[in-house]
């Protein structure tokens, strides 16, 4: 794993806006192609190995979980247990995850934590860094199925499920990042067959005289994927409508479990020692060593704190009030050309159950905020 020094394609903002890559340059610097990951063939398929069994490994931790009756140390509300119970045993369908690993090539990668739930950088993952890799390496190969996967998966839901009715996305509006995920995931959808409508998550609404959620045209809404938390919907005015299931929801009700920290210490518990594990509990007392401080519920790294080598790192934000976990430190890998040095993570795919690719992400600090840098990458036999 090398972290190479490029020079910028001329004119590579048009290309990727004609992509529908729009916030290429958010904050500033998002999409930087000063420099690229080389990694070899054995470490592509390494890392693909440990993303296929950490998926399954998360799938037995859902299954303790339910069994176990464990939902209260994930701060989910009572109302809706039953609802994941039930969308368990259903298996209901799952389109995609990433797990982000602590990883700098060599040795086991370390998992840092699982976004199972709503998961963005898939535009970035999936298309640009493959129209970058044709322009400047096209002899070279990259660890990237995402776009066939996903239209693959959306056919399984099709074929498995209830039929190609109307597929409703929602996120919320005038974000343009998620704007840009949210449209590329319906124009997989779109691929797949489905009929699809996007909207913003304030403008879906309960019909209470037909017991159905509507869109803004009042249209039923039979299925919808949400690029939307499931901790923030179950706090919404129709929360108390969910459990009932009156829509299919994608990401499902089980996904709950995975998307929350809590997972990171039930995970250590089923899998004690595990190579790409890190200890984790939900008592801070039991961890020996540098060790890092998670809400059960945060993103874009909001309210993580650090504790290495007598410093403290901390970034401020809105989670907390349900709780937090406490993990033993990996520090990802430091690259370090003299001009921008960074601390890398490795983002690893999973679309419905298979491993898809990668997406390596940049930050100045330890902590991989909103503003961190997205890296692509390339691999040779």
């Amino acid at each position: 794993m090398i972290r190479e020094s490029l020079t910028p394609r001329p004119g590579w903002q048009s290309q990727f806006e004609a992509l529908g890559f729009n916030y290429h340059s958010i904050d500033g610097l998002y999409w930087d192609e000063r420099y690229a990951y080389r990694f070899t063939a054995a470490q592509i398929d390494a890392v693909e190995d440990v993303t296929s069994e950490l998926h399954q490994m998360a799938l037995q931790a859902v299954e303790h979980v339910i069994a176990h009756e464990r939902l209260a140390q994930f701060a989910i509300p009572e109302p809706f247990w039953k609802l994941i119970e039930d969308s368990w045993r259903e298996k209901e369908f799952s389109l995609y995850g990433r797990f982000d690993l602590s990883w700098d090539g060599q040795g086991p990668p370390k998992l840092l934590e699982y976004n199972a739930d709503t998961p963005t950088g898939l535009v970035e993952s999936s298309v640009a860094q493959w129209y970058w890799l044709q322009d400047v390496f096209p002899d070279a190969d990259q660890f990237n199925s995402i776009h066939e996967k996903l239209v693959a998966q959306w056919q399984t839901l099709a074929t498995r499920h209830q039929g190609k009715g109307l597929l409703h996305f929602a996120c919320i509006g005038g974000h343009e990042e998620d704007e840009g995920n949210l449209a590329y995931l319906r124009d997989t959808a779109i691929q797949a067959g489905f009929a699809t409508k996007q909207l913003a998550i304030e403008d879906i609404g309960w019909d209470q005289r037909h017991g159905e959620f509507v869109d803004d045209f009042d249209l039923k809404i039979d299925n919808l994927f949400k690029l939307y938390p499931w901790e923030w919907l179950c706090r919404e005015q129709f929360a108390a409508h969910l459990p009932a299931r009156p829509l299919r929801l994608i990401e499902p009700a089980w996904k709950m479990v995975l998307s929350n920290k809590a997972i990171l210490p039930v995970l250590w518990e089923l899998f004690p020692g595990h190579p790409n594990l890190l200890p984790a509990f939900f008592d801070a007392w039991r961890i020996s060593g540098d060790f890092v401080k998670k809400p059960l519920y945060s993103r874009e790294g909001e309210n993580i704190t650090i504790y290495t080598a007598g410093q403290v790192i901390h970034q401020p934000g809105q989670y907390g009030a349900e709780g937090y976990v406490y993990q033993a430190f990996a520090p990802q890998p430091k690259f370090d050309d003299g001009i921008t040095p960074a601390y890398t993570s490795v983002g690893s795919w999973v679309v419905g159950d298979a491993p898809a690719g990668i997406g390596i992400r940049e930050d100045v600090s330890l902590i991989t905020k909103d503003t961190s840098r997205f890296i692509p990458h390339y691999f040779v036999d």
